[in-house]
């Protein structure tokens, strides 16, 4: 039996699989849709020139709502469900990884770096297609003025929302293979490996360790899962802050039809100045904090609930 007051993380070989791909399924669809509406408002302040429409988070969230409702603040949401495949691929592929790399190395800090960056490769790389038409989505309305592409006018109103959506999305696809081919649906592809893979590779180790620290110093009777749920967004906001200025470029280049990662930081910096590489970071942040909570969360118990039978009574929650 562990102390108390040592966080023992759960393996992948300690997991009942059926359990965590059903359960982990179910956990990927609620994050994603209580964290969209701040993705949204992110891309839209990332992809405008200075503050030409929105000055800053609160004011893109107000001035969304009032003009295009609730359902601005989910545009491209259906597509972007089809992320829940990359979703179960990224945790497959750092579990699995963490487990490979425990056998060159005992060192947590080295099996969250390796397996993260790793995850992210796997997960981006059926992500960008995604994620390409998902923000041409969220850039309709107020802000498909700053977007290549725009969703066909549609005459009829009173057509099923379902049927709008997707008929959008359909446009938008068409038109972005019509302008670029197959290519144009991998559009930023480097710029995301640039921004995720570093930003995956340190979210967990920093997780890791905060989570530690938060263990030394509080009771021995204080649930793990509280101190865990306190180190994600922690660890999200620490990674969020160095990686931003290539979350900017990535979505300049996406939204943009940009072809060069360096010409469009160059440009960036230039037109803006270092502010501009903070573009979006306090949406980012403030996306960050619930979603580390609720991966967190959703994770943890994901695996507590996963638990092998056997092992059950062997972690302390």
């Amino acid at each position: 039996m562990q102390q108390k007051g040592a966080i023992q993380i759960i393996e992948w070989e300690d997991l009942d699989k059926r359990k965590f791909y059903s359960l982990g399924v179910f956990m990927t669809l609620t994050t994603r849709a209580t964290v969209y509406p701040a993705s949204v408002i992110r891309t839209r302040l990332q992809v405008q020139k200075g503050k030409a429409l929105y000055t800053g988070t609160l004011d893109a969230f107000c001035k969304i709502l009032r003009a295009e409702g609730v359902q601005g603040l989910y545009r491209g949401f259906m597509v972007n469900t089809f992320t829940l495949i990359s979703g179960q691929a990224y945790i497959t592929t750092y579990e699995l990884v963490r487990k490979y790399v425990s056998q060159y190395s005992p060192s947590n800090t080295v099996k969250s770096v390796v397996a993260g960056g790793a995850a992210s490769l796997v997960a981006q790389t059926i992500t960008v297609p995604i994620d390409v038409v998902s923000q041409h989505l969220m850039m309709q309305g107020q802000g498909e003025h700053l977007t290549r592409f725009k969703a066909k006018p549609k005459m009829v109103i009173a057509a099923s929302k379902r049927r709008l959506t997707f008929g959008q999305t359909r446009d938008i696809t068409v038109q972005i293979f019509a302008a670029d081919g197959f290519r144009g649906f991998y559009r930023g592809y480097v710029a995301s490996l640039l921004t995720y893979i570093p930003n995956s590779a340190l979210w967990w180790p920093f997780y890791h360790f905060y989570a530690e620290q938060l263990s030394l110093m509080a009771p021995n009777d204080c649930p793990h899962l509280l101190l865990q749920a306190v180190a994600g967004p922690m660890a999200a906001a620490t990674a969020s802050t160095i990686t931003n200025p290539m979350d900017v470029v990535r979505a300049r280049v996406q939204v943009e039809g940009r072809s060069s990662v360096i010409e469009t930081f160059k440009q960036l910096l230039a037109e803006e100045g270092v502010y501009g590489m903070t573009k979006g970071l306090s949406a980012r942040i403030i996306s960050s904090t619930p979603t580390s909570v609720l991966i967190v969360v959703g994770y943890e118990t994901l695996k507590r609930l996963s638990l092998r039978a056997e092992l059950v009574d062997s972690r302390h929650w």
